[in-house]
């Protein structure tokens, strides 16, 4: 995988990520495995968060020229901030 490649295509999707309400993210790679990205995105409604993740399915992974450095199917998960957490 190509990290710069990647981070370029990501980097150019960010006007569509503020428009779907994302308000904060985060990339992170392990140690141990350069060619496996994790990508944390903040946003303040869950709905936004689906509706995000069908325009991820649909638009950017469906499409090679969207996503040129993708290896193999995303894992996705939408998850919630516990009460009491920060």
């Amino acid at each position: 995988m190509d990290f710069d490649l990647w981070k370029r295509a990501f980097d150019g999707q960010a006007e569509a990520r503020a428009h779907a309400g994302v308000v904060a993210h985060r990339i992170l790679r392990p140690l141990d495995d350069t060619k496996y990205i994790v990508v944390d995105l903040d946003f303040t409604t869950t709905d936004g968060a689906r509706a995000f993740l069908a325009f991820l399915n649909e638009k950017v992974w469906a499409v090679r020229a969207n996503s040129p450095a993708l290896a193999g199917a995303p894992q996705t998960r939408i998850l919630s901030l516990e009460a009491g957490h920060p």
